[in-house]
């Protein structure tokens, strides 16, 4: 809880800190990874090259100094939002020590910013905001590292390429083994790993992919599309690494299993929604959907650009084969293939029954679109579970226009 003495401090300041995010975090982001830039290893390039990584630096004090006057998400969502944000930073490997380094350099930018509007008690109550969050994450983040047994000093293991799979255009999987030969750990279906790929003349960059099959006992599963860069942003280096330079028998380090996509146990409707590769989840889900509770009624929503770019659907239909009532629904961009619809998902043609359970993964527009438009439609936000890599995970759910 914030004190008495920095409330009023934050519901005075926040607007304007508001105002400035951008150029805070470019301040922020500039002067830490240029005294320290090995921690550029932490983040995508391409984000980088667009500005997104800054982004969702920028908003994340924000946003918490916002809940805590109440001004932000309520306190179960914002809770939410903090254990997703947890569950990614222990897919990287963030260190409890890193945090004041954060805080410096943040503190620094505000007061770069803003210059001589920061007097010493603002500077306080903004000091304050910083570690009341980051006392929550390293709080959490201590749990699941525990939880995952990981030791702090390396939190890689080696894992053996047993097998490279084409799934689709561009878009390859990856069946990984442990390199000791022992057992892999345990995962829910819908959570994801980091592979930390050391590239040649490069150095190391880390990426997240999530499992695209379900808990087996023996093996791992990633599906990693090419990326393309558009806009001016590069290719993704790490997928290019992975499609063109790894191969069967390879070894890559591997994070172990995080997230807090994963299948809550129910009986009701479930409901799974997909863009491009974010059907990767939702296949995990749907395979262990089909294993566990095959009486359970499932559909299946997909989007992609055409046929050839949907990854993994043999897999999404052989698994729904086992269900008593499965559905498939599809959306290609460039239509043309029988029974699909044609153009970008229309949210008012998704069947939606009382009590269902939705799972939902892609880009951030699109998962703004389903999300917004099954809010339209009376779905409570509470039933409606997604997974966003990116600064979208600082938002909140969006109001139903």
């Amino acid at each position: 809880m914030l004190s008495a003495t920095s409330t009023p401090v934050i519901e005075a300041t926040l607007p304007v800190v508001g105002e400035h995010l951008e150029a805070i975090a470019s301040v922020f982001y500039e002067t830490m990874i240029g005294d320290h830039p090995e921690l550029l290893n932490l983040f995508s390039r391409s984000a980088q090259a667009t500005g997104e990584q800054r982004s969702a630096l920028s908003g994340a004090v924000a946003a918490y100094a916002a809940h805590l006057i109440g001004a932000g998400p309520a306190g179960v969502a914002f809770e939410h939002v903090v254990d997703r944000i947890a569950h990614r930073h222990c897919a990287l490997g963030i260190r409890p020590e890193q945090y004041t380094m954060v805080g410096r350099y943040l503190l620094r930018a505000v007061g770069t910013v803003l210059g001589d509007a920061v007097t010493p008690e603002i500077a306080a109550a903004w000091d304050e905001v910083y570690w009341l969050f980051a006392a929550q994450l390293i709080g959490r983040e201590a749990r699941l590292y525990a939880q995952a047994g990981v030791d702090g000093a390396d939190p890689w293991r080696s894992y053996a390429v047993a097998n490279k799979i084409d799934e689709a255009h561009d878009t390859v999987s990856f069946v990984l083994v442990p390199a000791d030969l022992k057992a892999v750990p345990d995962y829910h279906p819908g959570q994801y790993v980091t592979i930390a790929a050391d590239l040649p003349g490069a150095g190391r960059q880390l990426r997240q992919y999530s499992l695209s099959q379900a808990p087996t006992g023996g093996t791992l599963r990633i599906t990693v599309r090419r990326v393309r860069g558009r806009g001016g942003a590069p290719d993704g280096v790490v997928s290019a690494f992975l499609h063109d330079q790894v191969d069967i028998g390879d070894r890559l380090r591997v994070s172990q299993p995080y997230g807090d996509l994963v299948l809550r146990p129910a009986d009701t409707p479930l409901l799974l929604v997909s863009a491009g590769v974010g059907v990767t989840p939702m296949a995990a889900i749907l395979e262990h959907t089909a294993r566990t509770r095959p009486t359970r009624e499932v559909t299946v929503v997909h989007a992609d650009r055409d046929p050839g770019r949907h990854p993994l659907r043999g897999d999404m239909l052989s698994n729904g084969a086992r269900l008593r009532s499965f559905h498939e629904i599809l959306w290609y961009e460039q239509g043309g293939h029988p029974g699909a619809h044609t153009g970008l998902i229309d949210t008012d043609l998704i069947p939606v029954q009382p009590g269902t359970d939705v799972y939902l993964c892609g880009p951030a527009p699109f998962m703004q679109t389903v999300r917004a438009g099954l809010h339209r439609r009376g779905v409570a936000d509470e039933r409606i579970r997604y997974e966003v890599f990116g600064s979208e995970q600082w938002r909140a759910a969006p109001v139903a226009a």
